[in-house]
């Protein structure tokens, strides 16, 4: 075949794999002997027929794979950034179902805690009025008790004298019946004293039996011994106007003389109505026992929040206003990604409790990132709502790092602090090479054996701080100012002999000092000899009149060219440098026989660009420093 029925379009990827395998197993190929013997009659083929079976060009070209490419790119990024999406939310899915199980158990392990407490406190509701019958039962018990043992002996003892007396009105004795009467006479007096009243009984019905005899002279003896009148009624009843019990034929009361007072009425009732209960009020609001109402879900209002001055407002709202809400929770945290939270962050939620209001501000913020997650939930003074859809405020700071590698031997740098250390880590040097000569001295690592590295180890980095030198006490920010505003604040030793701070130019020397060359702007205290605050740049400087503040915020507009510095504290303008930047800068600092703190992540406060807008046209006295 002709070479040319050999070109595919390669209009996809798929197309040129397939074009490739065809040419790969056509080239493999072996021909038929006769074939062969012809090809080798006509000669070899022409070079750019060989070239075109071996390597077919494309009909549109490399610019249409370039461009493939270049979707395919886009498409696997797609594809890995909703790959990631999705997998962030199959763990707070899987986070969600933890959580669930875990406040499952808790809820219902406080319902049953609640019940038990219910239970306990009815028991011992119960217990107590239990104990109240008890009582009230064996009281009255007791007193029922003995008067029913008096009331038993009274009526034995009046049983015993009805029955002497019918012997004695029965006996036909005169002579004995004067000391008959006087016996029973002494008996009724001992009875008398057990201050019973018999009511219809005893005595009283004997007086009423004699009444009825016809010897009237021993009857009326007998009558006068007992005190009972000759019209059947005792004489102290006669006196009281009380009435005894009637006598059956004449309807008449007889009773006993006033001192026999037996009663038969109890002195405790058996009626124990006054310790009944009724808990039907209460059975009511037991059932009326419901789960406690949940306060409603608040939403953050995105449009009404305020990010400025390291400060954050955040505004929500409810569904429905709700005058059983106690109070509010905001939590926060730092973020870099902009989306939904993620189940694994790397910063922990931070919660602010007891908001009495719809609104909240966060202050004295460090924005060392680039987004900020806020939440909220409603409480009542029983349980808590929902939390709001988290919504992402976006900080905008200026945050970078101390170079620590290119910083002079004398600065100790440790994170965000930089002290002068005399000793310019001679100490560190020489311990160091106290262990390598103690490391060679042994036999295992003799000249011998360590003249010659193998091929396979690189040599180790130069150890040290060498990038400024001599008395170029310097250290830089790690990172550039190449666009926008920024601001950041620095805190110094007011004793320090030399500290300057500013900005440079990333190309500045390692034998240079801040504002004495061209790439460098900074404002400088001296307080050798005596002290001065000057404004330096390209080796000029301008004596500053103002205090020497303890901490200086520091301005830069890249756009414009503006570097102010400002009393941090009462964001006073101290002096204000105006040129153009060539080439992007970072954030500089140099200190003698002193120590100082960077603090970054600050937002441009609003006082300082407020001042910017006013003093736009600044006076002439800083142009000889540009």
């Amino acid at each position: 075949p002709s070479a040319e029925k050999l070109h595919y379009p390669a209009c996809s990827l798929w197309h040129m794999r397939t074009t490739a395998r065809g040419l790969r197993s056509l080239r493999d190929a072996r021909l038929p002997s006769s074939i062969s013997t012809e090809a080798a009659a006509l000669g070899p083929l022409p070079r750019t027929w060989d070239t075109r079976i071996a390597h077919p060009t494309p009909v549109h070209g490399a610019a249409d794979m370039d461009e493939q490419k270049e979707s395919l790119r886009k498409i696997v990024t797609t594809l890995a950034l909703k790959n990631e999406e999705i997998q962030n939310f199959i763990c707070c899915l899987k986070q969600s179902l933890q959580n669930l199980e875990a406040n499952s158990v808790r809820v219902q392990e406080d319902l049953e805690s609640e019940f038990s407490s219910l239970h306990a406190v009815l028991e011992e509701l119960k217990d107590g009025m239990v104990t109240r019958i008890k009582q009230e039962r064996a009281s009255r018990t007791y007193e029922l008790q003995n008067q029913l043992s008096a009331c038993a002996k009274a009526l034995e003892s009046s049983e015993e004298l009805l029955e002497l007396a019918n012997q004695t009105l029965c006996s036909s004795e005169t002579d004995g019946f004067t000391q008959a009467a006087k016996d029973i006479k002494d008996r009724y007096s001992a009875l008398s004293e057990l201050s019973v009243t018999f009511q219809g009984f005893g005595i009283p019905a004997l007086a009423h039996h004699l009444s009825g005899f016809s010897c009237s002279s021993t009857v009326q003896s007998f009558l006068g011994w007992t005190g009972v009148s000759e019209q059947g009624k005792p004489e102290a009843v006669q006196a009281s106007g009380v009435p005894g019990p009637e006598a059956p034929d004449s309807q008449r009361n007889v009773t006993m003389a006033p001192a026999f007072r037996l009663s038969l009425k109890a002195k405790a009732s058996d009626s124990m109505s006054h310790l009944m209960v009724d808990f039907t009020q209460e059975r009511e609001m037991l059932r009326s026992i419901k789960f406690l109402p949940v306060p409603a879900t608040p939403e953050i209002q995105p449009s009404e929040c305020q990010v400025c001055d390291n400060s954050v407002l955040v505004v929500w709202s409810l569904p429905e206003p709700d005058s059983k809400i106690d109070h509010y929770d905001l939590e926060y945290r730092r973020t870099n990604h902009e989306g939904p939270p993620r189940a694994r962050e790397d910063y922990p939620w931070m919660v602010v409790e007891g908001i009495r209001e719809t609104e909240y501000t966060l202050t004295g913020l460090r924005f060392d990132t680039r987004y900020m997650t806020f939440r909220v939930k409603a409480c009542n003074k029983a349980v808590a709502g929902e939390f709001s859809e988290p919504v992402t405020l976006e900080t905008h700071a200026f945050v970078f790092k101390l170079d620590a590698a290119s910083s002079h031997q004398n600065l100790k740098v440790e994170d965000m602090s930089v002290e002068w250390d005399s000793s310019g880590g001679k100490t560190a040097a020489l311990q160091d090479i106290r262990k390598e000569k103690t490391r060679t001295s042994s036999p295992m690592h003799s000249p011998a054996r360590t003249a010659v590295m193998s091929p396979k180890r690189a040599p180790s980095a130069r150890v040290g701080r060498d990038r400024f030198t001599a008395e170029s006490y310097t250290v830089l920010g790690d990172t550039m100012i190449d666009a926008g505003q920024h601001y950041w604040e620095v805190r110094f030793d007011k004793d320090s002999k030399t500290f300057a701070v500013g900005v440079a130019l990333r190309s500045l020397g390692r034998f240079d000092q801040l504002g004495k060359t061209s790439t460098s702007w900074c404002v400088h205290l001296n307080n050798w000899l005596q002290q001065s605050l000057t404004a330096k740049h390209n080796n000029r400087a301008r004596m500053l009149d103002c205090a020497v503040p303890d901490r200086i915020g520091v301005y830069c507009n890249y756009e414009e060219g503006t570097l102010c510095f400002y009393n941090a504290r009462s964001k006073a303008l101290m002096h204000t440098f105006r040129t153009k930047f060539q080439q992007p800068v970072v954030p500089a600092f140099m200190v003698w026989n002193g120590s100082f703190s960077v603090q970054t992540g600050l937002q441009v406060p609003s006082v300082v660009q407020c001042g910017q807008k006013r003093n736009s046209n600044t006076s002439s006295s800083n142009a000889s420093l540009t």
